[in-house]
C-alpha cells in the first residue's frame, strides 16, 4: 500500500485510478462502506484505489478554534484505510489556499491532472471547493467535462446515521459500547506514557499514565473497561486487558483530567516513554471522590473485578 503526502508524491506516469475522498475521521462503519465500494469497483476495473483523506481537519482552518475532537490521529486513520484494501492513501495537507479553491479547480488539478481519475466515489453528503460550493450533482457534471464518472453512497444507519459527529456524541456521554458499534471496533485514544503523581503504584494499582494527542476525543470523566496496547522494541504486539481511569482524581483534588490504565496483574511493566493506546470496550462507572483511601482501593478492586470480566481475562 503507498502512502503519500500531498500530491507532489504522487509517482509520475501515474495511470487511472478509482478515487474516494473525505475526512474519514474514524474510518467507521460509513466510511468503511465507501470505502469498500471504491476498492470493490477498482478491483473489478483492474485499476488501483486511491483514498484522499485531509490534515488538519479543514474546520480548523476555515474556522480557527474550532477544531472537533478526532476519532484517532492521522497516522492511526491511514493505517485504518490501508486495511480496508486500498492501493493508496494520500494525505492532503488542508491549507487556507486549498480552501479558496473552486469546485472545478479542486477537481481538474487533484482528480484529474494528478491521479487521473476513471471513478469517484464519495458519501452522498459530501462538499468540496470553496465555501463548500460542490455537492455529488455537481461532481457528476465535471465528471462529464473531464472523463470520469461519479457515485454518491447512501449514508449508513443504525437507528441514527452513522456519522463522526454522532460518535464524538457518544463518546461524550460515556457510551463507548455505542460508539464500538457505529466505529466497528472499539475507541482509541493514543499517547505517550509519562510520570503522573504515581498515586496507582502506592495503592496497588500501577497505572500508565497518557500524554494524549491534541484534540484527541475522549469519553466523559469514569471508570471502563478495556485494553491497553503497546507495539514497541521492549513490548513487541503487546495487549493487556485493563481498567481505565479518566478525571481528575477528585479523591486527592486532582485539577488536571488525566488518562490512566492499569493493567490487569501486571506490575513488572515499564512503559514510561513508550507511545502507548487504549481501547474502550465498557462503561463501569462514574467517577466518584470517596471518603477514605481505603474506600478507594475497596472500589478499585471491584473496578478490576469488573474489567475481567469484561474482557474475558
Amino acid at each position: 500500500m503507498r502512502r503519500w503526502y500531498g500530491l507532489h508524491e504522487v509517482p509520475p506516469g501515474w495511470g487511472r485510478s478509482v478515487v474516494t475522498i473525505g475526512v474519514f475521521d474514524g474510518v467507521h462503519r460509513g466510511h468503511q462502506h465507501i470505502v469498500g465500494g471504491a476498492v470493490e469497483l477498482a478491483k473489478g476495473r483492474g485499476l488501483p484505489s486511491v483514498v484522499i483523506t485531509f490534515d488538519p481537519h479543514p474546520d480548523e482552518v476555515v474556522r480557527p478554534g474550532t477544531h472537533p475532537p478526532l476519532l484517532c490521529s492521522p497516522r492511526r486513520r491511514a493505517e485504518l484505510l490501508a486495511g480496508l484494501g486500498t492501493d493508496a492513501v494520500m494525505v492532503l495537507p488542508f491549507t487556507l489556499e486549498l480552501s479558496r479553491i473552486g469546485p472545478d479547480e479542486f477537481v481538474q488539478s487533484v482528480l484529474v491532472d494528478r491521479l487521473h481519475a476513471a471513478h469517484v466515489i464519495v458519501g452522498e453528503n459530501f462538499r468540496f471547493g470553496h465555501k463548500a460550493k460542490g455537492d455529488v450533482a455537481l461532481l457528476r457534471e465535471l465528471g462529464e467535462k473531464y472523463e470520469f464518472t461519479a457515485q454518491g453512497v447512501p449514508l449508513v444507519t443504525n437507528g441514527e446515521t452513522i456519522s463522526s459527529s454522532y460518535i464524538r456524541e457518544r463518546l461524550s456521554a460515556g457510551d463507548v459500547a455505542g460508539a464500538a458499534e457505529a466505529l466497528g471496533r472499539p475507541h482509541r485514544v493514543e499517547g505517550v506514557v509519562v510520570r503522573g503523581h504515581q498515586r496507582g503504584r502506592a495503592l496497588g494499582f500501577p497505572t500508565a499514565n497518557l500524554e494524549t494527542l491534541t484534540h484527541t476525543a475522549i469519553p466523559s470523566d469514569g471508570v471502563y473497561a478495556g485494553w491497553l496496547v503497546c507495539d514497541s522494541d521492549r513490548y513487541p504486539g503487546a495487549r493487556w486487558p485493563a481498567a481505565i481511569s479518566i478525571g481528575t482524581n477528585p479523591t486527592f483534588e486532582g485539577q488536571e483530567r488525566t488518562v490512566e490504565a492499569h493493567a490487569l496483574d501486571r506490575d513488572d511493566l515499564d512503559l514510561y516513554g513508550e507511545r502507548v493506546a487504549v481501547d474502550f470496550v465498557a462503561r463501569i462507572r462514574d467517577t466518584l471522590k470517596f471518603d477514605s483511601i481505603e474506600a478507594l482501593i475497596e472500589e478499585m478492586h471491584r473496578d478490576v473485578g469488573r474489567s475481567r470480566e469484561i474482557t474475558r481475562y
